[in-house]
């Protein structure tokens, strides 16, 4: 008997496509099909993808700064959709799920031409455009958040958590490390904006921490490539232990091994802390649409597992203070730990795909 084929829809960055891919895994295991379908940037997160074949459509973000450019941007998801729908008549999937992002706009498009049921999943607790486009058509809308600001009138959805990846699930049962003689910081900026956080964070660190507390410290950043050699200089001259990458392709295990992390607020890296469990300090993109890192951050907060930090107020005066402070504070740190893994959700693939093989066995009833 064949399988039933789902379609994953999703695209543009990691945060989209990691949470898919967990959830991909999921009903792989249950006995489905995988179908994924994005554009070329969503394609470049998916080398691990458990999908049985990958579509790559033609898909693009409208910017209405720029509103010459509409038109080639609606002929572009106009394309992908036509490209969806060809392949939707081929192989009829059960459903799809859309995780965001407007690659994900060509096959809920067609999705919904089709009469196919849809899924839509939040990762922000601020709902997306294209999540919302579909949201009223849709026969879940999940979330990975309590809260979802911008959730059409009349609409409920399901909090399901955010889909996390196994190297997450492997490390979250990893205790607290023991704030003894070394405390270890672990700094992370993202894809977007890590600029500064590269020319506030190390100068906070070195110019305002005591030396017996720099003597403890041992650092490990994420640097943009241009400021690696400036950042190593601060801290060598403070005195201060210090990895400096790029980019770590081992995030979970970074995140388990420290004792406190500066991050951005992305749903992915808020909600992997909270399934580790350890305490933060989070500083919203201001830039990114509708402010959604700050809402991601404030459930942390709500909670005592994290304090938030406004990037227009983020100085290395206003930061260094706090770190002199909190970083000292063993027992503060471990009560935020304790507090962010109450808020942690390792179950969120299981959680959907259930949610989902009820809404379809409903519908054929």
């Amino acid at each position: 008997m064949a399988k039933p084929l789902m379609i994953i829809a999703a695209g543009g960055t990691g945060g989209h496509m990691f949470p898919a891919s967990a959830f991909a895994t999921e009903m792989k295991s249950r006995g489905w099909d995988v179908g994924l379908i994005s554009d070329v940037r969503g394609l470049s997160y998916a080398d691990q993808f458990p999908a049985d074949w990958k579509l790559e459509v033609e898909a693009a973000s409208p910017n209405l700064r720029r509103p010459w450019t509409l038109l080639s941007i609606l002929l572009k998801l106009w394309a992908g959709q036509a490209m969806a729908l060809r392949r939707f008549k081929q192989q009829r999937p059960t459903f799809v799920a859309g995780f965001g992002g407007y690659p994900a706009y060509p096959a809920l498009g067609a999705a919904k031409r089709l009469g196919i049921p849809i899924i839509v999943h939040e990762q922000n607790a601020v709902l997306g455009r294209v999540n919302r486009v579909f949201s009223r058509a849709a026969s879940i809308v999940a979330s990975g958040f309590s809260r979802l600001d911008l959730l059409p009138a009349g609409l409920s959805h399901l909090t399901v958590g955010n889909p996390v990846r196994p190297s997450v699930v492997e490390v979250a049962g990893t205790a607290y490390p023991d704030p003894g003689e070394m405390l270890r910081v672990f700094i992370t900026g993202g894809s977007q904006g890590a600029r500064i956080l590269g020319d506030v964070i190390p100068e906070a660190i070195s110019i305002h921490l005591d030396a017996s507390l720099r003597s403890r410290l041992n650092v490990v950043q994420q640097v943009r490539p241009e400021q690696i050699e400036q950042v190593a200089a601060v801290y060598e001259r403070a005195g201060i232990r210090a990895d400096l990458r790029p980019f770590f392709d081992d995030m979970p295990e970074q995140i388990a091994r420290s004792h406190l992390v500066i991050a951005r607020s992305g749903a992915g890296t808020v909600s992997e802390i909270a399934a580790i469990g350890r305490p933060s300090l989070l500083i919203p993109l201001k830039i990114a649409m509708n402010n959604h890192q700050t809402a991601n951050a404030e459930g942390l907060r709500d909670l005592g597992a994290a304090e938030i930090f406004a990037e227009d107020g983020l100085t290395a005066d206003v930061l260094g203070t706090r770190l002199s402070r909190l970083l000292p504070d063993s027992t503060k740190l471990q009560d935020m730990a304790a507090a962010a893994g109450k808020a942690g959700r390792l179950n969120a693939a299981s959680v959907l795909a259930d949610a989902v093989e009820n809404m379809l066995n409903a519908v054929a009833d």
